[in-house]
């Protein structure tokens, strides 16, 4: 997946798209490789990085959703199951078996969790299920999560969800998607939109921020996929159009292992406000989360605010033994999920729908807007499938149910922290052997080395720090502080593969150690 040579693609002025795509999160990855492997033409564009915004931000879990279970969802709750069964299935690698446990302080939450947990299970039919659902009394609870709070504890309920790394899947997705004669393209901002004679959306202006070149990109297809911003592509179509979006925020904390000591996750299902509290191993830590808070406008790069923060805390503390504090805090990353705006003010998000809808304009752009990770498959077959009801495109079968995605390997050897590499663990090796000084550590406290950083450059189309700390390496997600002293080396490393001078080092440094500052919790 080569920047260059997919750019110089998009140059040809006299080609017309089969369907352009403007945004690189998860929704517009699917699209193109749906759109890909139905073999049409397709170019993607995103403003920043690919998973930049809300797609590097989630709860690392891909999952059914026990809460709309709750609410009595069952059709977007049998949804997700089969989507996640599939993606396990299609991404091996990535995507694995997480155990859960919800520990109930009273005998009615164990009837109650046991039997809607058992109804979790039955929806999952068809071969996609990960497991099934047991009631365990109050000395195996303990057992699966020995730094819960005892007192009171009446059992719990062992169930199955799955696990992932978010960023790492989409840039899985658009390899795929490049090797599938797709043209995902990253850093490049769409300026504006395109129309006919007849005013109907024909394309897109996009500009390189690396080049700064322009470039007017023809296509049969326009679908906005930008998540929280699609109000403002809406808007480049026609420019009076109402708000079709209401961004949601959600923090995450990051904490050492300890304060889990488990490979069992942490599920409490009703917080004293009503939100869901996870605590789920990733990467050798635990991800703790998360909020749920409307915002006025959506942001690139979100911050998390003090009451976020302070309720994950005490939450998490009523439950642990050891109470998290502030000084504990690794790293802590807020995204900004797109919810379907509700036509009447002051709605809460837990209103709002959870589902996706397409919408589209009178003159044919096709916005997508909601959903989750886990189903992203289905929101991109729906996407195109819309393209081919309005006549946009040609009637071609969707074929994704079963792709292996691009580093595809069963049974990975989740000891190995290069597993989520999958088959491009190879290329890693055939770096340190060209050059063993690529088998240094980036930081002597992880097991990541320079040459990740290599392969990111080479293949995953990283093009500066933040694109390899954040999305290639977690390290940013993981330990903010340590990222932030990895990231001179790791700019030179960098700077070497793509002939950039010490000035180019120095900004990089100097851009990043701020970014990560807003990881940090002093």
């Amino acid at each position: 997946m080569k920047r260059e040579e997919l750019i110089e693609k998009i140059s040809d002025k006299s080609k017309i798209w089969d369907m352009v795509v403007i945004g690189g999160g998860a929704t517009g990855l699917g699209i193109a490789l749906d759109a890909a492997l139905r073999g049409y033409s397709v170019a993607l564009f995103e403003l920043d990085d690919f998973a930049k915004s809300t797609s590097s931000r989630s709860t690392k879990l891909v999952h059914g959703g026990v809460r709309y279970l709750q609410k009595g969802d069952v059709a977007l709750v049998r949804e997700a199951l089969t989507e996640r069964g599939r993606l396990r299935n299609n991404a091996p690698h990535l995507v694995k078996d997480q155990s859960f446990v919800i520990p109930n302080y009273t005998h009615l939450d164990n009837f109650i969790y046991t039997c809607g947990l058992t109804l979790y299970d039955i929806l999952s039919w068809g071969g996609l299920s990960l497991g099934r659902s047991l009631f365990i009394p109050k000395r195996k609870t303990s057992r699966c999560l020995p730094t819960i709070t005892k007192k009171g504890l009446k059992g719990g309920v062992i169930y199955h969800d799955g696990q992932f790394d978010d960023s790492r899947l989409a840039i899985n997705l658009a390899q795929s998607c490049a090797e599938n004669g797709g043209c995902p393209v990253n850093h490049m901002k769409v300026t504006g939109i395109l129309h006919d004679e007849n005013g109907k959306v024909a394309g897109v202006k996009v500009i390189d921020n690396e080049s700064g070149k322009e470039y007017s990109v023809k296509a049969k297809s326009t679908v906005n996929a930008t998540g929280c911003f699609v109000d403002d592509i809406i808007k480049m179509d026609v420019p009076s159009s109402a708000k079709m979006v209401k961004p949601s925020q959600g923090v995450h904390l990051v904490f050492d292992k300890s304060f889990l000591n488990s490979d069992y996750a942490l599920m409490i299902p009703k917080t004293s406000d009503g939100r869901v509290l996870f605590a789920v191993p990733w990467h050798n830590k635990v991800v703790v989360g998360t909020t749920d808070i409307v915002r006025d406008e959506p942001e690139l790069e979100p911050v998390a605010l003090e009451e976020e923060i302070e309720f994950i805390l005490q939450t998490a503390g009523l439950y642990m033994v050891r109470k998290p504090e502030r000084k504990d805090i690794l790293s802590v990353f807020a995204g900004q999920r797109p919810l379907a705006a509700p036509k009447k003010e002051g709605k809460s998000t837990k209103e709002i729908s959870r589902s996706h809808k397409i919408f589209v304009s009178d003159n044919n752009l096709i916005t997508i807007t909601g959903g989750k990770w886990t189903t992203y498959r289905r929101m991109a077959e729906d996407t195109v499938d819309k393209a081919i009801n309005l006549s946009l495109i040609e009637p071609k079968k969707c074929t994704t149910k079963n792709f292996k995605i691009h580093g595809y390997k069963p049974n990975p050897d989740l000891k190995n922290h290069l597993y989520v590499y999958g088959s491009d663990m190879k290329l890693i090796e055939d770096i340190i052997k060209t050059n063993p000084e690529m088998a240094k550590k980036i930081h002597p406290e992880y097991n990541y080395t320079h040459a990740e950083v290599v392969l990111a450059v080479r293949h995953e189309m990283a093009r500066n720090v933040e694109d390899v700390l954040a999305r290639r390496v977690r390290l940013l997600f993981i330990d903010a502080k340590a990222a932030k002293v990895s990231a001179k080396s790791v700019a030179e490393t960098i700077a070497g593969e793509l002939g950039y001078d010490s000035n180019w080092i120095e900004n990089q440094t100097k851009t990043f150690e701020a970014l990560s500052d807003q990881y940090i919790i002093n």
